[in-house]
């Protein structure tokens, strides 16, 4: 089951159209979709969280609980709207594709893939790329 919950004013359009773009990402990854909760909140309440969990003192734009059991993927995954916002300008990119991109870097996580390295990276962005582009496929 995909959930969303909001810390702050923000909230998706259309919940249906996100649900279906999260299902075919996870089975795109050939896994299967557990319980995954996103949770959409502000900086000072991703701050809380990675300074009681992670014991980070840095602001972030997402934060992912792994719960995933063998190909069933499973987690809570904490996004900064305030942080999404900010990077979106940064990298003179749309919001909503802003906002796309981090929802599918917590999958690709989950999925198994990296970005410590340069390579990871690389990689990473190149399945982000793909995935955004599912959103906009219809079934």
């Amino acid at each position: 089951m995909i959930d969303f919950h909001y810390e702050t004013d923000f909230s998706l359009i259309d919940n249906t159209k996100y649900i279906d773009w999260i299902n075919r990402i996870i089975a795109s990854e050939e896994h299967l979709t557990g319980d995954i909760n996103y949770i959409f909140c502000d900086d000072s309440y991703l701050l809380n969280i990675n300074q009681q969990y992670l014991n980070h003192d840095t602001y972030t734009d997402i934060i992912t609980f792994d719960y995933t059991d063998g190909k069933v993927i499973s987690s809570d995954i904490y996004i900064s709207v305030e942080r999404v916002k900010e990077n979106a300008v940064d990298f003179k990119v749309d919001f909503d594709v802003e906002m796309l991109r981090v929802m599918a870097h917590g999958l690709l996580h989950l999925a198994g893939y990296k970005d410590k390295s340069t390579e990871e990276a690389a990689l990473m962005r190149s399945k982000e790329e793909e995935k955004i582009k599912l959103f906009h496929v219809e079934h």
